[in-house]
Parts: C-alpha cells; sequence; structure tokens
C-alpha cells in the first residue's frame, strides 16, 4: 500500500532532520531530539523507522546515495582530472558528518554492513569510474589503484574529522595527496 503524501513528507523531515542532529551530534544525539526538531512526536518517528539504528541506516544510506549520484553527475564533466580530485576534496569535507552517523549507527547496535555497506560500495565503484576517467585523461598515475586511492581517500578523510583540520591545513594535506597521484612531467623520474 503507498504511504500518503503527509506520511512520506514526515518521513522524508525526518531523514533531513536525523541527518543534521546525528551528523553533528554523533553518539550523542537522540531520536527526541529528531523528532523535536522535525515537528513531529516520537511516536511517528518509530511508525517509520522501528529503531534508532534503522534510522541511523536509512539516513546513512540516503547519504552515500546522495554522494554516489553526485560522482556519477562528475563522470560528464569536461575535466575528468578536475571532477576526480575536486570530488575526492568533496568527500574529504564531507567526512566529519558521515563518520559521525557511522558511529552512531553502530553505537546504536547497527552493523556495517547491510544496505548502508551496499550503498557505500556503489559509491566506491563511482569514485573508481572517477579515477579511471581520471587516468584515461592523463591527469592520475596509471601505477594506482582504487584500493591504494580509497585508503588515502579515508586516511584524509578521518584525518580531518578527527584532528579538526582548519581548511587552510586540510588544502595544503589535500595539494600533497594530489601531487602524489599526478603523473610526474615529461620526462622526469619520480622517486619512492
Amino acid at each position: 500500500m503507498p504511504q500518503r503524501s503527509d506520511a512520506r513528507a514526515n518521513r522524508e523531515r525526518i531523514l533531513d532532520v536525523a541527518e543534521d542532529v546525528f551528523g553533528q551530534g554523533g553518539k550523542s544525539a537522540s531520536t527526541e531530539d529528531v523528532a523535536r526538531l522535525a515537528g513531529v512526536g516520537i511516536a511517528t518517528v518509530f511508525r517509520n523507522f522501528p529503531t534508532k539504528a534503522a534510522l541511523l541506516e536509512a539516513v546513512l544510506v540516503r547519504h552515500f546515495d546522495r554522494l554516489r549520484a553526485e560522482a556519477e553527475a562528475r563522470l560528464g564533466d569536461q575535466d575528468p582530472g578536475e571532477a576526480f580530485f575536486g570530488f575526492f576534496r568533496h568527500l574529504v569535507a564531507d567526512a566529519k558528518t558521515k563518520i559521525a552517523i557511522a558511529e552512531a549507527l553502530l553505537e546504536a547496535g547497527g552493523t556495517d554492513d547491510g544496505e548502508a555497506a551496499e550503498a557505500s560500495q556503489a559509491l566506491r565503484r563511482a569514485v573508481g569510474e572517477l579515477l579511471h576517467r581520471a587516468q584515461k585523461a592523463g591527469a592520475v598515475r596509471n601505477d594506482v589503484e582504487l584500493p591504494e586511492v580509497y585508503a588515502l581517500l579515508v586516511g584524509a578523510s578521518r584525518a580531518v574529522a578527527r584532528a579538526s583540520l582548519d581548511d587552510q591545513v586540510r588544502s595544503r594535506m589535500l595539494t600533497i595527496v594530489f601531487a602524489g597521484l599526478t603523473p610526474p612531467p615529461s620526462g622526469a623520474r619520480r622517486t619512492g
């Protein structure tokens, strides 16, 4: 049976608010905060999401899906290098929110498999496509593969999220990472 439009609107509002609340508050945020800020009763939250973990998984899946869609949209960009590096920058800037939601999910008894893991893998595949296009365009070294690039992405994301790096430090850090991913100029030899 299809959901009524007001029920769908409530569900979307709950997800929007939950992403903000848990993205900022992490494990310490509550479903009561979500209900209050969404303008619904706690029963409405639990009618849509029977547990806090179910709510958090839905938020994380939607977050990953939105990032994947953005990555896929960049596949049509004229400059594959900028599409890849721009999206890498975007993922690092977004890391604090994503990590807070993922940790809140685990704290609430959720797992790191299931729908959230599937959505995460879809995002990873989209990053792989951006990487492949950037490599074909000569913007990224051909001797790196997705596992290494994703490890750099995760490491940079965790550094930004955990160390609360300011924008200048984050920018310089990414400049260094990107220099390592960029092919050397013709005739130059890369050491290391």
